[in-house]
């Protein structure tokens, strides 16, 4: 977003602010493409996809995706910049007009994300389509949920469904989120609403992962 165009092509997740955007030159523009395609593609290379021309369409909806999110944080943020210069001196009048513009960004978002997910629905299974939302949010679902099984080897079944409930919610705000810091931000949001959930449930989170942390050097140390 507000990055420079070295630091935005070597990134995982690519987004540009309204000025910077524009004033790309020819080059940049394809370096650009070029970076959100590979990053497609590296994500459809985890779906086991036989046929050519699928994957080759797979890979542009995946690219297409953050293509069209990065256009309306384009608009989000040349937005915002105009209300800011145009309230500065009232509070009340910006704060309000910020409040609208979030509005109807999270609107258009929540309509591009029903669309991109029908889309991938024409071409993949679910086991697929899970694969690429966890591929576009660093794997943070499986390795999170994960990691809670291994820190705390009490938790209930009721306890891993509610858990995973509520990663795959972060899951779903994440993957249309402008970087990787907010991308990760939805999941950490989460995480204390689990954390709270489990320490209602009776559980000493610090003792669970200091012991999980003596498990972890104890294994470690018989592997070696």
């Amino acid at each position: 977003m507000r990055l420079g165009i070295i630091t935005i092509l070597f990134t995982a997740f690519i987004s540009v602010n309204a000025n910077a955007q524009s004033n790309l030159s020819a080059d940049e523009k394809a370096k650009y493409v070029k970076a959100i395609t590979e990053r497609a593609d590296k994500i459809v290379s985890t779906l086991e996809i036989a046929d050519a021309k699928k994957v080759e369409l797979v890979r542009n909806t995946i690219r297409d995706q953050y293509s069209n999110l990065n256009d309306i944080y384009i608009v989000r943020d040349a937005k915002l910049k105009e209300i800011k210069e145009k309230n500065a001196d009232n509070k009340v009048e910006r704060d309000s007009a910020i409040a609208k513009l979030n509005r109807s960004t999270e609107a258009s978002l929540a309509k591009l994300h029903k669309k991109y997910i029908s889309k991938l629905a024409s071409n993949l299974n679910e086991t697929q389509i899970d694969k690429v939302k966890n591929g576009m949010t660093y794997n943070v679902l499986p390795i999170t949920y994960k990691a809670y099984q291994e820190e705390i080897l009490t938790l209930t079944d009721a306890q891993k469904k509610q858990i995973l409930i509520w990663l795959t919610e972060a899951r779903e705000h994440a993957m249309d989120a402008e970087s990787s810091d907010k991308k990760h931000a939805w999941f950490g949001k989460y995480k204390g609403r689990i954390n709270n959930y489990l320490s209602a449930a009776g559980y000493d989170l610090k003792k669970e992962g200091v012991e999980w942390e003596k498990r972890r050097k104890a294994a470690a140390e018989k592997a070696n």
